[in-house]
């Protein structure tokens, strides 16, 4: 099919793009004494997915400029046996970082509606649609960039997040974990079914066999989900951690939890199957989650978390502790 090459989003339908006043997303980090830089982890805006603009106070120093600043990685384009063509990173990709943008032309959903009735009767199987907001979505069928041939895995390296540039919606892929030279990127379309069911050929420890078959969160057994009530409601009441465990309540009131953080206590990892752990993630959000299994090849953790999510973690980049009794 024709194709053309373009950079950014060519708009077929009226751009939606608000004043920046209207998002009330700011920040108001400032250069640290000695460092070069600004607006790391604990951004406000970054943690909101929404590029630094005007109204921050950063400055030019501001590393939460992703689709701006930061270059896109170098890929190319390879031929694969059993998913036509497909995307090899020509570079290490550390976790986290930028590594393209999806893009494409943007469409309303008639207009969708449309080219996928005239798509279907022409036989074709490959769709390039992304739902970005209501009645707005990004077609790489004739207009794109790379980031259209990256492959569909059940077990993918990179995500999309969708990001707010300046008022304007964007979808940007970011590497969830490190990726060496010369991996296949991918990521989990988890797209509508529109025609036949298509099998997926990804390969991946967990294959779900068909595209457009939604994760499924693992259940949790009976006894793996009474234990981390049990920690949870240990942990919000001193005096019954204090009853249960037969130790005293520290001086103020605190728990005297274990602490095993990765970064003090390497030793700690080796017994920790089967565990009740206690996850701090940005904005203070703490989770509870039992530690599953470890991968030797990966070296990475598979956590299970209470609403049943499972993620495979590389706990040295995690703020975490070892919950006990």
């Amino acid at each position: 099919m024709p194709f053309t090459s373009i950079k950014r989003n060519i708009y077929l339908t009226k751009k939606m793009k608000r004043r920046l006043e209207d998002d009330g997303i700011f920040c108001s980090c400032s250069l640290s004494p000695g460092s070069s830089s600004v607006c790391g982890r604990d951004c406000q805006c970054g943690m909101l997915l929404s590029s630094c603009s005007s109204v921050c106070k950063c400055g030019n120093s501001c590393l939460n400029k992703p689709f701006q600043h930061r270059p896109v990685k170098k890929m190319k384009l390879v031929k694969t046996e059993k998913c036509g063509s497909g995307i090899v990173a020509d570079e290490d990709v550390k976790q986290g970082e930028f590594v393209i943008e999806y893009v494409g032309e943007v469409i309303d959903d008639k207009t969708c509606e449309e080219r996928l009735w005239n798509m279907k009767h022409r036989g074709e199987t490959n769709f390039y649609l992304c739902e970005i907001n209501r009645d707005m979505v990004i077609d790489a069928t004739y207009k794109g960039n790379k980031s259209r041939y990256i492959n569909h895995s059940c077990r993918p390296n990179t995500e999309m997040q969708k990001w707010i540039i300046d008022g304007e919606t964007r979808i940007g892929i970011f590497a969830t974990r490190d990726i060496r030279k010369g991996e296949h990127l991918t990521y989990d379309y988890q797209f509508v079914q529109f025609g036949a069911d298509q099998d997926c050929h990804c390969g991946a420890i967990g294959c779900r066999r068909k595209l457009g078959v939604r994760p499924t969160k693992p259940k949790m057994s009976s006894d793996a989900a009474l234990k981390l009530v049990a920690y949870q409601v240990a942990v919000s009441s001193p005096k019954l951690k204090a009853f249960l465990s037969g130790k005293d309540v520290g001086e103020n009131g605190g728990l005297h939890i274990g602490s095993s953080h990765v970064r003090t206590q390497q030793k700690s990892l080796c017994n920790c199957i089967g565990q009740v752990i206690r996850i701090t993630r940005p904005m203070n959000e703490r989770s509870f989650a039992i530690i599953k299994r470890f991968d030797k090849l990966s070296k990475k953790h598979s956590i299970m978390f209470e609403d049943g999510r499972v993620e495979f973690l590389d706990m040295s980049k995690e703020d975490w502790e070892l919950v006990s009794l």
